[in-house]
């Protein structure tokens, strides 16, 4: 019996934001999904646009494993993940214990491929994960933000900081063109669509 995808279900129960009050939860699984379709559509825009060669599926299937390693360790918050070095790494250590973990759940045949994509890094593709999770955090600042919860106000400036950071002409098209929408309600997404 093999317990990785049981594992991976789990995403679900892996609630993100916990120091803060959030209007409306979130949970890992979400969060993937929305960072996958995000780094998708960075890929496509590197491809399109800026005569990159990704392969955006292959992205996708990065951003859908990044966060996999929460179902053993949680959902670190930021403030405590990033309050040191020391933490950084002691942090990283844990999250690789766990990714060997959840990699050994899984068949000889298949356990190579699936390790390779919740550990890569470095690469090019892993770079456009990145922006993407730091992006979907910074939409769920600005959906926080227009319920009125300014609790998410210092970590939208942060996060926004951090994703001008990112030096890639597709993040930045990405955030330029896709991100404004996530201000407006349903009534005004509905209205956009029909001019």
């Amino acid at each position: 019996m093999n317990k990785f995808y049981a594992y991976l279900s789990r995403l679900k129960l892996i609630r993100r934001w916990g120091l803060m009050r959030n209007t409306q939860p979130e949970n890992d699984a979400e969060h993937s999904l929305q960072v996958a379709m995000i780094a998708h559509g960075i890929a496509l825009i590197a491809n399109k646009r800026y005569g990159r060669d990704i392969n955006a599926e292959h992205v996708v299937t990065l951003a859908v494993y990044h966060d996999v390693s929460e179902v053993l360790t949680g959902d670190l918050p930021t403030p405590v993940k990033y309050h040191s070095e020391e933490m950084r790494d002691a942090f990283l250590t844990v999250e690789n214990q766990a990714i060997k973990k959840l990699s050994l759940m899984l068949p000889d045949d298949l356990r190579e491929p699936i390790e390779a994509c919740m550990a890569e890094t470095g690469t090019y593709e892993r770079i456009i994960v990145k922006a993407a999770d730091r992006i979907s955090a910074y939409a769920k600042c600005i959906e926080e933000q227009r319920a009125g919860n300014h609790e998410f106000d210092a970590a939208a400036i942060s996060i926004r900081k951090s994703i001008e950071a990112i030096d890639l002409p597709e993040v930045c098209d990405f955030m330029d063109e896709m991100i404004p929408a996530f201000a407006l309600t349903l009534d005004e997404l509905n209205d956009a669509e029909e001019s």
